[in-house]
């Protein structure tokens, strides 16, 4: 079964352990070094090892020590470019050989964001950070760009004196660089086999503070004490995690905050989880991100989907878990109002992309379609609904849960797919397979749109969200006086998120209504990212214009995509406002991360 998204054939060849010996340059904004792959022939008389690659240069390539030839084939217009790498002898099937490339990153590389000084919180040191996933590994060094192949790796990475590198390896020690008085080499080893998306690498002036017996919290100088507060509750995510999942095996679990460019809420790289700083909200109400890193630490991390089309294994199962967190931790009517939640982000989802589009299906075909764009909340939130919906028919959270730990168990560090998944699944509920023949797995797995069943969700938190909403959608004018700033007072702000997203599924609200809402609950006022994000797009489809430039700044002072572009593409369709976004995502684009600037340009109808 090969993976649409890479050049490689890890049935052919399996690479095993990555040396990695690198300097990051900040003047050119590139890294470069060697990567000595151990690769293992898969079969008899091996000649050759494809890898994948993506605006990399290559200088030179050793098989064992000896000078081998390779060529780079034709360029893909997001896979990239793959290395043909000839070996100087063949090997036999189970032989080993040490393949040593030395590589250069481009300054464009769609894996980096390098940042200046003035770019950083400190104001004096520059900063660089990875994203690998989905598939831009390959933009950093040659590598098998697949999750189907994983492997262990070893690193050492030199950088300016100052500053100090991180990856998602623990820790192994830090010396004087001997070749440059001006840097240092920090070292480090994963010894887990990892699949390539999960390597990263962050460089910068970072501080640590220590939260839990295995947790420290990294970020600049500026944001370190308000991160170790908001979040504190990582050790005891983490030890109800073990509890529902099994022991955890990496050893450290460090957080990492980074600038406000990150694209993602979280990505969960092993023994270090990056973090948007957009969840410091100043309450830890936004932990369920760091819930739903850790449990990656089970489902993603140790078992692995093999290609990007079965992508729900490792989200469904991970926001399956995150909610299970929750509700270990703040009762099962929370874990609920979570769940109904999500299937309300999934019905805005399907609203957005259409109910007939393919990228809605569970299990997706990405023939000639890059994950990037792709990418959505369906894997997450339908995956979740499958689960949930399984869960209630099997009977019961305690029942399921055993199901989960003995799926982890069953395929830890291994990669699998969907019908791997669906045949332990009726080999552990072999007693209640005339259940699980009843449910309609084409339609779960095959079909776009919303499922073809609805869970059940207990409401008594999301009844006040409903009332709330419904109160103002059916408001008339003379109505508007009837609401006050005492609506709110009983809401927490997982209730006021859920207020606004039920109100952003319905008809646009008439102005009067938003300024009204303005004037009694000042939502203005208020900087936790997911209500003001809401809020927001709210204002522009009500077509305030005193909210565009509120929203532009929200669209540009962070990155994280599931506010940045929902932001940019309400903006670009209110008539008011079209030229302004347009404009201004011109004016930042240089300063945005590779791969959002792809993604706003499209939805902008920019991309060159």
């Amino acid at each position: 079964m090969a993976d649409p998204s890479s050049f490689a054939s890890p049935a052919c060849c399996l690479t095993r352990h990555l040396h990695l010996r690198c300097r990051a340059d900040f003047a050119a904004r590139v890294l470069r070094g060697t990567a000595a792959l151990t690769a293992r022939a898969e079969r008899e008389a091996l000649r050759r090892l494809v890898l994948d690659t993506k605006d990399v240069q290559v200088f030179k390539v050793t098989v064992n020590g000896q000078d081998a030839q390779f060529a780079f084939g034709e360029k893909h217009s997001f896979k990239g470019t793959p290395l043909e790498i000839t070996f100087p002898n063949e090997l036999r099937r189970g032989q080993e050989a040490i393949v040593e490339i030395s590589f250069e990153s481009s300054p464009q590389s769609s894996a980096l964001q390098w940042f200046t000084p003035e770019q950083t919180s400190g104001k004096k040191h520059p900063f660089l950070f990875s994203q690998c996933q989905a598939i831009h590994c390959r933009a950093i060094f040659p590598c098998q760009d697949t999750p189907a192949v994983k492997l262990t790796y070893y690193a050492e990475i030199s950088v300016p004196k100052e500053l100090v590198a991180l990856m998602s390896a623990n820790r192994d020690g830090e010396a004087p660089d001997p070749e440059d008085s001006t840097h240092k080499v920090y070292r480090f080893s994963q010894n887990v086999p990892i699949p390539c998306y999960l390597f990263a690498l962050v460089v910068g002036a970072l501080e640590s503070r220590k939260i839990g017996p295995r947790t420290l919290v990294w970020a600049e100088k500026e944001l370190v004490d308000k991160s170790a507060y908001e979040f504190s509750e990582a050790e005891a995510m983490l030890k109800t995690a073990e509890d529902l999942a099994g022991p955890y095996v990496w050893g450290q679990y460090d957080l990492l905050v980074l600038p406000p460019s990150f694209p993602y809420g979280g990505m969960e790289n092993p023994c270090l989880t990056f973090v948007t700083p957009t969840l410091l909200a100043g309450d830890r109400s936004l932990s369920n991100v760091i819930a739903h890193e850790i449990s990656h630490s089970w489902t993603g991390n140790l078992v692995t989907n093999k290609t990007w089309e079965h992508f729900w294994l490792n989200e469904g199962h991970t926001v399956y878990l995150e909610r299970r967190i929750g509700g270990r931790l703040f009762g099962e009517q929370f874990r609920h109002f979570q769940a109904l939640g999500g299937w309300r982000e999934l019905q805005n989802t399907i609203n957005t992309l259409g109910d007939k589009n393919p990228v809605t299906n569970l299990v997706i075909n990405l023939d000639e379609v890059d994950p990037d764009v792709a990418y959505s909340s369906v894997p997450y939130e339908k995956g979740f609904a499958l689960l949930f919906y399984l869960e209630q028919l099997l009977g019961g959270p305690d029942v399921f849960i055993g199901f989960l730990k003995a799926y982890v168990q069953k395929f830890a560090y291994k990669s699998i797919v969907t019908e791997d998944w669906k045949k332990f699944l009726y080999s552990y509920f072999k007693d209640k397979v005339d259940i699980l023949d009843k449910v309609d797995w084409n339609s779960w797995f095959h079909a776009p749109g919303m499922p073809p069943v609805k869970p059940t969700y207990d409401m008594t938190l999301s009844n006040a969200c409903i009332a709330l909403s419904q109160r103002w959608i059916q408001a008339k004018e003379s109505d508007l006086s009837s609401f006050s700033s005492a609506d709110l007072k009983e809401m927490s702000s997982h209730q006021l998120i859920e207020f606004l997203a039920l109100l952003l599924l319905e008809a646009p609200l008439p102005l009067s209504h938003v300024q009204r809402m303005q004037e009694v609950y000042n939502f203005n006022a208020i900087n936790n990212s997911e209500i003001r994000f809401r809020w927001l797009r709210l204002c522009i489809r009500s077509k305030w214009e005193e909210a565009i430039p509120l929203a532009l700044k929200m669209a540009t002072d962070q990155g994280r995509m599931k506010f940045t572009r929902p932001l940019f593409r309400d903006l670009y369709n209110f008539d008011k406002s079209r030229d302004l976004a347009v404009q201004t995502f011109l004016e930042h684009r240089a300063s945005m991360h590779p791969v959002t600037s792809m993604l706003v340009g499209k939805d902008l109808k920019q991309d060159q």
